[in-house]
């Protein structure tokens, strides 16, 4: 029998209810942490496993995921729902831990006027998706999409995105994954640059995108009503 855990470190309540989450799992599928890094071919390792649920740090996302997976039951369907939950303990410690205490809440795009704003709103819902790195980011878009020296000086309020889609690129680094949202932030955009002469001078590709990806909300919005009322009509019969 290994040695008992120590307790999980209550300073920080967001990264504790991480830690504690993570734990449970691991004894729900009575697996020690060497066990676990044996599943995943020793990436990551048992220490960094153990360190992961341990309370006094907030692991990289990977590490969580990997946790996940190592400790996952048959149902995938209650594996997604627990990755899920995993992410949403994460962002909440790496945003307790990293985030400015002026940000309380989630921006909302549209309440978005101006370029000033625009720009603000984007540093804000860094800060609330946990603070990702520049390199992190980088690394969770596509090849050349965000480049860390740019992402780094839209963080800073130094620079807005080039274009739309290093502004998509940026938002889904942060998060921010569905559709709907990324049409609003994109309505933002066209709202706010139109008005802007030292920016609008490119307005019609951001106009262009926003058009792109709102048709694609109405069709799966329409898609969905459709199948709803096959359903209706179904049960109906």
């Amino acid at each position: 029998m290994g040695r008992p855990e120590r307790p999980v470190d209550q300073t920080v309540p967001a990264r504790a209810q991480l830690a504690d989450f993570l734990r449970a799992r691991r004894r729900a599928a009575g697996l020690t942490y060497r066990q676990m890094a044996t599943l995943m071919a020793g990436q990551p390792s048992a220490a960094t496993f153990e360190r992961a649920a341990s309370g006094t740090i907030v692991p990289s996302w990977p590490t969580v995921r990997h946790f996940v997976f190592a400790t996952m039951v048959e149902d995938s369907l209650r594996t997604v729902m627990e990755l899920n939950d995993s992410h949403e303990l994460w962002v909440r410690a790496r945003r307790a831990t990293r985030a400015p205490y002026y940000v309380h809440k989630e921006p909302d795009p549209t309440l978005i006027s101006d370029a000033a704003g625009f720009l603000r709103a984007l540093r804000h819902q860094h800060v609330w998706s946990g603070y990702p790195t520049p390199g992190e980011m980088e690394r969770m878009s596509g090849p050349g999409e965000l480049p860390r020296t740019t992402t780094r000086r839209i963080i800073e309020g130094d620079a807005l995105p080039v274009d739309p889609r290093q502004a998509i690129a940026f938002l889904r680094a942060c998060y921010v994954r569905e559709e709907a949202e990324i049409e609003l932030w994109l309505a933002a955009a066209v709202r706010s640059l139109r008005n802007d002469s030292a920016r609008s001078k490119n307005i019609d590709r951001w106009i262009k995108i926003h058009q792109e990806v709102s048709a694609r909300v109405v069709d799966k919005r329409s898609s969905s009503g459709i199948i709803d009322l096959r359903k209706i009509r179904q049960k109906a019969a």
